[in-house]
């Protein structure tokens, strides 16, 4: 039986006014390579998903709810990667990694907001793919423009109304000491690791929470395109068929990449995976699958490539098809 309290004073709670974080612990020589791959990977990252950004919102061909989706799920990547890799970054060059407390937990709010603004988003874009293949004719008058503005809406906010929840509960918790991070973010994990008091309550809502979220939005993808793919093999056109699954493989690629890492991580706590390699997969997840996505998404898509031409000022001259 633990010795902690479970009734803690608000001055106990507030005795730790910030957090070390130890990210990847080697030699001076190793901070600075991990500090210089990083920043081309963030760099990378930030071109790569401005350039869609820009490509939809300059090329009005490009002004379709497909892409207007895809534009607002780039600008949510950038968003995504900025709440964790600058901070990351300034630890490799540092010798205290601190962050304080207030910071700490406001970095957890808007990078678990933003992930879970991610998945609404792969709903929606699956969402948009069934009603576009499933239902052609009556696609335009469904997917109007209020209803993908709402959806754009619903896709930004219900991510920061609904981790509103484990993120005040889990600040709440008493943090006597230490103040160890061994995380290169601040997740709520070892977060709830170091506090003084095991709070199962506290534990049990956020493995509920995640588990509800990444299972409900999985299986939605899932059954979209389970009729998507159905509806596909059924077209009489071969050239139809091909590119309704062009269309969707970038987004189940996209799905896979996300959710192919999360599920393992942040349905229990403490589920007994090393903390190397918890870190290493909250890396790809966090910061390598945002530099892909660009990738997936520009490839095999025409209209996407002659945009992108456009944006970097390389357009060949037409030719008619």
């Amino acid at each position: 039986m633990s010795s902690k309290p479970m009734n803690v004073s608000s001055t106990e709670t507030n005795s730790i006014s910030h957090f070390i974080l130890m990210g990847f612990p080697s030699s001076p020589e190793m901070q600075l390579l991990y500090f210089g791959l990083c920043s081309v990977v963030y760099t990378l990252t930030l071109m790569g998903n401005a350039a869609i950004v820009c490509a939809v919102q300059w090329d009005r061909r490009l002004h379709t709810p497909m892409y207007i989706f895809l534009g607002n799920f780039s600008l949510l990547e950038i968003c995504y990667v900025t709440t964790t890799v600058p901070n990351m970054l300034a630890n490799f060059l540092s010798t205290s990694k601190s962050i304080s407390f207030v910071s700490c937990f406001t970095q957890f709010y808007f990078f678990f907001s933003f992930g879970c603004d991610e998945g609404f988003f792969l709903c929606i874009m699956a969402f948009d793919r069934y009603l576009a293949i499933c239902h052609p004719l009556y696609y335009p008058c469904i997917m109007t423009k209020q209803l993908y503005n709402g959806l754009v809406i619903f896709g930004w906010s219900c991510g920061f109304i609904l981790c509103l929840i484990p993120v005040v509960l889990i600040s709440r918790l008493p943090y006597c000491g230490p103040n160890t991070i061994n995380h290169f973010l601040c997740d709520p994990v070892p977060l709830m690791l170091l506090s003084c008091s095991e709070d199962t309550i506290t534990q049990f809502v956020y493995s509920t929470f995640n588990a509800i979220f990444m299972i409900g939005t999985f299986l939605f993808i899932l059954c979209s395109y389970a009729l998507v793919i159905v509806a596909v093999l059924r077209m009489p056109s071969a050239t139809s068929k091909h590119k309704a699954f062009s269309t969707c493989a970038s987004h189940l690629a996209v799905v896979t990449l996300f959710y192919g890492s999360i599920m393992v991580m942040y349905v229990s706590p403490g589920s007994g995976n090393p903390v190397q390699v918890q870190k290493i997969v909250t890396l790809f997840y966090s910061v390598i699958t945002p530099l892909f996505n660009p990738l997936i998404y520009s490839l095999r898509n025409k209209e996407m490539k002659a945009a992108l031409r456009k944006v970097f000022g390389t357009e060949m001259p037409v030719h008619k098809i």
